[in-house]
C-alpha cells in the first residue's frame, strides 16, 4: 500500500496534494510538514514544489500509519499544549486541550512561591505548563513509569521548566513531611472494559495511563485518600476525571471531609475536573 501511495504522489506538487487528500486536512498538513521538514508558512509558499521519490516515500509512509489509526501526534512526535510544545511517544498520552482546565484552575490557586504536585505526570504536560508559567513556584512531579518519567524531563528542559521529577506509585515517591498548597491529577480513569479503550487514538496509548483495570474510580480515591497527608492547612485538590464522574468524584471528595468541593466545566460544557480543599 505504501508503495503505491508513494508511486501517486511522487512528482506531485504539494499544493496538488492538499487538494486530493485522503485524510482530514489538518492531519494531512501537519504530516506533510514533517514529512518535508517544512513549517506551514513554507509549504504555503512552495506549493508548487513537486516531491521527490524519497520525499513520497517517507510521506506515503505517515499517511498509511495514520490511514491504519496512529494517532497524528506519535507519527510526528509532537503535541502542543498550553502553547508549549511537548514531545510525545508511546510512553506517554497525548496532552488535550480538556486538560488545560485543570492547568487554569491550579494557577488561580497557587500562591506566590507556592509548592505544588502534579500526580501522574505523563509527558510533564501539567507540570511544565505550570513552572513556566509561574517561575516562582516550587514545582513537583511523581509517575510510576520511568520511560514516562525520561520523556517528561526532556520535555521540562526543551521548555526552559524548573521541575522535580520523583518515580513511585502515588504517595510513595515523597517525603512524609512533603506539603503542597495544590495538588492536581489527570489520573487513569477509564473503566476497565470501556469500548473507549479500543477505539481511535486510545488503541495506541499507554493502556496503564488511561484505565485504572477496574471501576475508573480506584486511583482517584487513593489520590483522595492520600492527599490530606500531603497538603498544606486549606491547600487544594484538584483531579480531571471522565464526562460521567463528576457527581462521584464529588461524593468521594465530601466523604473524606473535603470542603469547598465542587466540579469545573472545559470548554465544551462537560464537568471535567472536581475537587476541594483539606479543612485547617
Amino acid at each position: 500500500m505504501i508503495a503505491d501511495i508513494s508511486a501517486i504522489v511522487a512528482g506531485v506538487t504539494i499544493g496538488a496534494l492538499q487538494r486530493q487528500s485522503l485524510l482530514d486536512a489538518l492531519d494531512y498538513r501537519v504530516l506533510l510538514c514533517h514529512a518535508l521538514d517544512l513549517n506551514r508558512i513554507a509549504l504555503i509558499t512552495q506549493s508548487e514544489r513537486a516531491l521527490d521519490a524519497q520525499e513520497a516515500q517517507r510521506f506515503a509512509a505517515l499517511v498509511q500509519r495514520r490511514l491504519d489509526g496512529e494517532p497524528v501526534a506519535y507519527l510526528v512526535g509532537q503535541r502542543e499544549f498550553f502553547g508549549l510544545p511537548f514531545e510525545v511517544s508511546g510512553a506517554v498520552l497525548i496532552p488535550r486541550p480538556d486538560t488545560e482546565l485543570l492547568v487554569e484552575l491550579t494557577l488561580e490557586r497557587l500562591p506566590a512561591q507556592g509548592r505544588v504536585l502534579d500526580m501522574g505526570t505523563g509527558s510533564g504536560a501539567i507540570a511544565v505548563a505550570l513552572a513556566h508559567t509561574r517561575k516562582d513556584a516550587d514545582v513537583t512531579a511523581l509517575d510510576v513509569s520511568a520511560d514516562a518519567l525520561a520523556v517528561a524531563g526532556r520535555n521540562a528542559e526543551a521548555n526552559g521548566a524548573r521541575v522535580r521529577f520523583l518515580q513511585g506509585d502515588w504517595y510513595a515517591a515523597l517525603p512524609d513531611a512533603a506539603a503542597f498548597d495544590v495538588i492536581a491529577s489527570n489520573p487513569p480513569y477509564i473503566a476497565s472494559g470501556d469500548r473507549h479503550l479500543s477505539e481511535g487514538d486510545l488503541r495506541y496509548e499507554p493502556v496503564g495511563a488511561l484505565t485504572d483495570h477496574a471501576d475508573g474510580l480506584s486511583a482517584l480515591r487513593t489520590i483522595i485518600a492520600g492527599a490530606p497527608a500531603h497538603l498544606k492547612s486549606q491547600g487544594w485538590l484538584l483531579m480531571e476525571h471522565g464526562y460521567d464522574q463528576s457527581a462521584q468524584v464529588r461524593a468521594l471528595l465530601s466523604d473524606a471531609g473535603y470542603t469547598e468541593v465542587q466540579s469545573w466545566r472545559d470548554l465544551a460544557g462537560i464537568e471535567r475536573v472536581s475537587g476541594g480543599r483539606v479543612p485547617n
